[in-house]
């Protein structure tokens, strides 16, 4: 919890002893006990506490999953990058996209002299554009 070893545990007495003094150690060490024996006290009635309130339906939640210490931004983003896939239909062209296109194909029929043959790419073009599908879960 501390990440305190053995040395500097021992080095912590030792300068307790001499600060304290031996004859005032043992009342230090009993109040040290109680507070610790309290504390353990306390967070027990709170987590019973906190079981009652909340029901029976959260007895078996993992609460380590929740710990912020646990979150990698680039697992998240990859996760949910990955997620979306499967969501997200095949793009049609964007109408401009499909405008420009059906123009270029009848400048190239007339150009080549057939006017029934620009009519036909244009009609054509006209029966693939679809609306680009809009996004409600983005605002």
């Amino acid at each position: 919890m501390f990440d305190i070893n053995g040395g500097e545990f021992l080095i912590i007495v030792v300068l307790a002893v001499l600060l304290i003094g031996p004859e005032r150690l043992p009342g230090y060490a009993s109040q040290l006990a109680s507070l610790v024996k309290r504390g353990r006290r306390m967070l027990r009635d709170a987590k019973e506490r906190v079981d009652t309130e909340l029901g029976p339906e959260f007895q078996d939640v993992d609460w380590s999953k929740l710990d912020p210490r646990q979150y990698d931004p680039r697992r998240i983003v990859r996760e949910a990058l990955a997620d979306d896939d499967d969501d997200i239909p095949a793009r049609a062209p964007a109408p401009a996209a499909t405008a420009a296109a059906a123009g270029t194909a009848a400048a190239a029929g007339v150009a080549g002299g057939s006017a029934g043959a620009a009519a036909t790419s244009t009609s054509e073009q006209a029966e693939v554009t679809v609306p680009a599908p809009f996004d409600d879960e983005a605002t």
